[in-house]
C-alpha cells in the first residue's frame, strides 16, 4: 500500500511542479513521470543535506521541490541541446 501512496504523491507533485516551472513543464503526462522519479530524486537530495519529512505533506513536499529540480535540470538540459 507504501508504493501506491508514492505514486500518488508523485503524480500529484508532478501536477504541481509542472504549474510552478515557468512554462509550465512538458506536457501533463510527462510532468506527472517527472513527479514520480522528482519524488525518488527529492528523498535522496534530502537525504544528503540530512532533512528528513515525514507524513504525507512532507513527502508531498520532498517530492515537489524534486521535481522542480528535475524539470528544471530536464529544461537546462533540453535548451544546451537545441542550440
Amino acid at each position: 500500500m507504501n508504493f501506491l501512496w508514492y505514486i500518488i504523491i508523485g503524480l500529484l507533485s508532478g501536477f504541481v511542479a509542472g504549474k510552478l516551472m515557468r512554462g509550465g513543464g512538458f506536457g501533463l503526462i510527462v510532468n506527472l513521470i517527472v513527479g514520480i522519479l522528482g519524488g525518488v530524486l527529492g528523498g535522496w537530495l534530502f537525504g544528503l543535506v540530512g532533512i528528513s519529512a515525514a507524513g504525507i505533506i512532507g513527502n508531498l513536499i520532498t517530492s515537489v521541490i524534486g521535481a522542480i529540480f528535475l524539470l528544471w535540470l530536464v529544461g537546462l538540459l533540453s535548451r544546451a541541446v537545441n542550440r
